[in-house]
């Protein structure tokens, strides 16, 4: 066999081997699979796709440790009742926008929130659900206070 079908050869088997690591998240970094179900929601002026944490479980692990979200991504924390929940961004790399929602699917505050940032943010009134985005996602969509967002029957309780 000569030297140049060798060759040939392995870099053949080599991009092969790349693109099938690639695919499978292989030797990669990628924001790892939540696992989660997801919802489509409309909030603003556009369509998200938005993982449902609705166990407190799901809700302490929330977006931690990822590097990364798709720009038309999110992830609702779906609580039992309405209250001034708490966030910080522990182990929470990517910069987020917090939209708070009562139980009637109305935007009560919008907040913004630094990667590892330790003070917690909460809204101003009793919320049901907090949607989390990419940071300035909400002001891209045109979402603000006084909005209302329909929250999706398989998003609007938990499974507690």
């Amino acid at each position: 066999m000569s030297q140049r079908i060798v060759l040939q050869s392995i870099i053949a088997t080599g991009a092969i081997v790349f693109f099938a690591m690639y695919e499978r998240g292989g030797c990669f970094h990628h924001a790892p699979s939540s696992g989660l179900p997801t919802v489509p929601m409309q909030i603003g002026n556009k369509q998200f796709t938005i993982e449902i944490a609705d166990t407190p479980a799901k809700r302490s692990v929330g977006l931690m440790k990822r590097d990364s979200m798709p720009a038309d991504h999110g992830m609702i924390f779906v609580f039992p009742e309405q209250d001034t929940y708490s966030f910080w961004m522990k182990n929470t790399r990517i910069p987020l926008d917090i939209v708070f929602i009562d139980a009637g699917g109305t935007i009560r505050s919008i907040q913004q929130m630094k990667p590892y940032e330790l003070k917690s943010v909460s809204p101003p009134v009793a919320v049901k659900y907090a949607i989390e985005l990419n940071k300035g996602a909400a002001a891209k969509a045109e979402a603000k206070v006084g909005d209302k967002i329909t929250i999706p029957d398989n998003a609007k309780e938990t499974k507690e």
